[in-house]
């Protein structure tokens, strides 16, 4: 699948183009190349925030619908637009992405023996309709050494992922006791419930 750049249109393309990924994540991108969902990627740079007094599934949901607007208004598409976000939640706080090193120990140190929630909030926008859902993953950490830690942040450098931790790297593959819920919503994307839903509005 190819990116898209700002200039180009969706329809100046060969490839069949069934949605468009409002995301740069690369787990996102692998996660539909998976279900064979055709798509294009175009990204616009949206603030991250969010206003006082929304749920955490609200919280999700409202950065996710800023990225698809942001593509949406930009270029008035008739293709329709996937956009998502995922937070990951610790004793009802939302943990962002690491500002560095340090937050990143200091992130992981706090997952390490405890549950907490990935919630990933996905908005699909196709002409004037729009579907809006969020889907939430229970994950529960092993106790998790220092050196494990500082090994994992300094090899990996997981600071463009909310928990500081991708559950499908080496941290995943060692560090976690158990998952409850969709394993690829904590990737990103809860592709399955994705793909039904882009059936249901006749989009794939």
């Amino acid at each position: 699948m190819n990116d898209l750049n700002k200039n180009e249109t969706p329809d100046s393309s060969t490839e069949p183009v069934g949605i468009i990924l409002a995301s740069q994540s690369p787990r996102r991108k692998q996660l539909l190349e998976w279900a064979e969902v055709p798509f294009k990627i175009m990204v616009k740079e949206t603030d991250e925030s969010y206003p006082v007094g929304l749920s955490l599934d609200e919280i999700a949901i409202h950065i996710a619908r800023n990225k698809a607007l942001a593509i949406k208004q930009d270029n008035h598409f008739a293709i329709p637009v996937l956009s998502a976000d995922t937070i990951v939640v610790l004793d009802e706080k939302v943990i962002g992405k690491p500002k560095d090193r340090e937050d990143a120990i200091a992130i992981l140190s706090g997952l390490s023996g405890n549950n907490h929630r990935v919630i990933t909030g996905v908005v699909i926008m196709h002409g004037q309709q729009e579907i809006a859902f969020a889907d939430t993953t229970e994950v529960e950490f092993h106790e998790l050494t220092k050196e494990q830690i500082i090994f994992y942040v300094e090899k990996y450098k997981p600071y463009d992922k909310a928990g500081a931790y991708a559950i499908q790297e080496w941290i995943g593959v060692v560090g976690i006791k158990s998952v409850s819920g969709d394993f690829y919503n904590v990737m990103g994307l809860p592709v399955s419930r994705v793909v039904q839903e882009l059936k249901k509005m006749g989009v794939i």
